[in-house]
């Protein structure tokens, strides 16, 4: 998928802060296309006398002129004038007459893209243009009205390199107020000239039961807010519209979500849009998951604890066990209990039920340590290349096989000898194979033990994580097994 990095870099005109103010501005394109009532096209010079569109919003309120993306196409001849005279001259550009557009009159603007530096505006980085569907006409509302002069101010402030604002925190996308939501319109003294139906109503769900119109916001948050409760330090800059910045505010297990844009003339404050919205069970959803990830991970750490009291148990057991085959039994019992406590141990740890397979296995290649300092066996373990980031119920499979694999390979390859055992990790998108290699005696092709070991390898590898595994002797000494992962299987199996 191109991006719009991707197709502002291909111009090859733009540096890293041209795309990142086109970042900023396609990304508050929603809310200019909603106070608009039209579809919003950012374009890119391209060449000596075309441009080429990097973003595209449709309304989420009125009727799109666009139903086939626009992204990537040069501008059409019928506005390539326009853009072009706006993009020269710094000035805002409308269209004389309307515009016909597939047999839809349109009315057309045209704003320059102006890049403030070093506070100061002079750069001019692309067009922005405004495409209004005049096919479904009538008579505007007052807050239709309101809306577009709001889009009439961000527009200007745009050709004058007020907006976007770099300064303003790129708070996450979930829960952020849109137009629709809510918009209240405050003068320069912060006294509301305009409240939609929305945000009247979330006032009144917080406690707040009179016209929201002519009075102070600043004063209307104050007589809501408990007296108790403490607030966010930026509520008052959010509330009085003097800063673009986000916050929330709670009343009466309300809690509405604002977002405050000030609106300038020339470096003149004239005011502010503030957007809210009720994000009340939204909120109620993400403490509900911040319990739901401390308990798995308050589980996981139970889990863990339990399997390596587990792993000591029988750690002592095969101490004090008299029969030799048993002590083995006991023993091989122990590690494979304590590498799947490793994975519950990592899970414990972090948000995510992923995990970084690497960090496990470093860690489970610890607990070979002890096999690889049997007498008359010394054995030099070493790992290279990346296993990435793996989901939990393949983490678990996957330490316990190579567990096995990697104790095989030292107790039986290396047997009363002194070499290598390695460990190689390939991953691509579609796959991950593991080798492990040991510089043992080998064995026979097409011999390979019928042990418990092998049985929980193959088990694992092919039922558990759909592989193959396959065990060959290397040319000269030593064997090697090699594990394939089809990591399709993988993601296919997390999404459903």
């Amino acid at each position: 998928m191109t991006t719009l990095s991707d197709l502002v870099y291909a111009q090859g005109r733009s540096s890293e802060t041209d795309v990142e103010w086109l970042h900023r501005l396609a990304g508050d394109g929603q809310l200019l296309a909603d106070l608009a009532f039209a579809d919003i096209v950012i374009w890119v010079p391209s060449g000596e006398d075309s441009f080429v569109a990097v973003a595209h919003t449709r309304p989420s309120g009125a009727a799109t002129l666009f139903y086939r993306d626009i992204v990537g196409d040069r501008v059409r001849p019928q506005w390539r004038t326009q853009v072009r005279e706006a993009f020269q001259s710094g000035r805002i550009i409308d269209s004389a007459s309307p515009d016909w557009f597939e047999e839809t009159p349109t009315r057309v603007r045209a704003v320059p893209i102006v890049r403030s530096r070093n506070g100061e505006p002079g750069l001019r980085i692309g067009v922005l243009t405004r495409h209004t569907n005049l096919g479904e006409t009538r008579t505007p509302s007052r807050q239709q009205i309101t809306f577009n002069d709001c889009a009439d101010d961000l527009f200007g402030m745009v050709a004058s390199g007020e907006f976007p604002d770099l300064s303003s925190p790129t708070a996450p996308r979930r829960g952020a107020p849109r137009a629709s939501d809510g918009l209240i319109r405050l003068d320069v003294e912060g006294v509301t000239t305009f409240a939609s139906p929305n945000a009247l109503s979330a006032f009144n769900r917080m406690g707040f039961d009179d016209e929201l119109e002519g009075e102070s916001l600043v004063e209307v948050t104050t007589r809501i807010l408990p007296a108790n409760r403490q607030f966010d330090e930026t509520l008052p800059l959010v509330v009085t519209g003097r800063a673009p910045w986000r916050t929330d505010i709670e009343a009466r297990s309300v809690s509405v979500s604002l977002r405050t844009i000030p609106l300038r003339d020339h470096g003149t404050r004239i005011g502010a849009i503030v957007l809210c919205r009720d994000v009340t069970e939204i909120r109620h959803q993400e403490q509900e998951l911040i319990t739901k990830d401390a308990t798995i991970r308050e589980i996981h750490h139970r889990v863990k604890n339990n399997l390596q009291t587990v792993a000591s148990l029988l750690r002592i057991q095969a101490r004090r066990s008299h029969s030799e085959e048993a002590r083995e039994a006991l023993t091989q019992a122990m590690r494979r209990v304590s590498a799947i406590a490793v994975v519950h141990d990592t899970l414990s740890e972090g948000l995510a039920q992923n995990v970084e397979f690497d960090e496990v296995f470093a860690r489970v290649l610890k607990l070979v340590a002890e096999v690889a300092a049997a007498p008359n066996t010394r054995a030099r373990t070493r790992s290279s290349g990346r296993f990435g980031t793996l989901p939990s119920e393949y983490a678990t499979p996957l330490a316990l096989a190579l567990t096995e694999l990697v104790t095989n390979a030292v107790e039986h390859g290396l047997a009363g000898q002194e070499g290598d055992v390695e460990i190689i990790a390939e991953r691509s998108d579609e796959r991950l194979e593991v080798r492990v290699r040991d510089s043992g005696s080998g064995l026979p092709e097409g011999q390979v033990g019928r042990g418990l070991g092998t049985q929980i390898v193959r088990t694992l590898i092919q039922g558990e994580l759909s592989g193959t595994i396959d065990w060959h002797t290397i040319m000269g000494s030593g064997t090697e097994v090699t594990i394939d992962i089809p990591l399709r299987y993988i993601k296919r199996a997390k999404s459903g």
